[in-house]
């Protein structure tokens, strides 16, 4: 089963530039959170942005896994 997501999700980063977009911005996201991450400290506006990326992030997360729900849908039809 998992396997099989996981091909969905090749699939779909070749073939919709709408959820290759969304990954490759999930991932720059997740690059962003890291470095602030890594930081012993964060400043009320470094703590402001770390907030909004995860938000961001996570919109990103769930259009992509609606953009695959959409897909298995049409598949089983």
């Amino acid at each position: 089963m998992e396997t099989d997501e996981n091909a969905l999700i090749e699939h779909l980063k070749q073939a919709n530039p709408e959820f290759r977009q969304l990954m490759e911005e999930h991932l720059q996201y997740e690059r962003q959170l890291e470095e602030f991450n890594k930081l012993r400290y964060l400043t009320s506006e470094q703590e402001l942005e770390k907030k909004r990326v995860q938000k961001i992030k996570l919109r990103g997360k769930d259009r992509m896994a609606e953009i695959v729900k959409e897909h298995k849908s049409r598949l089983n039809k």
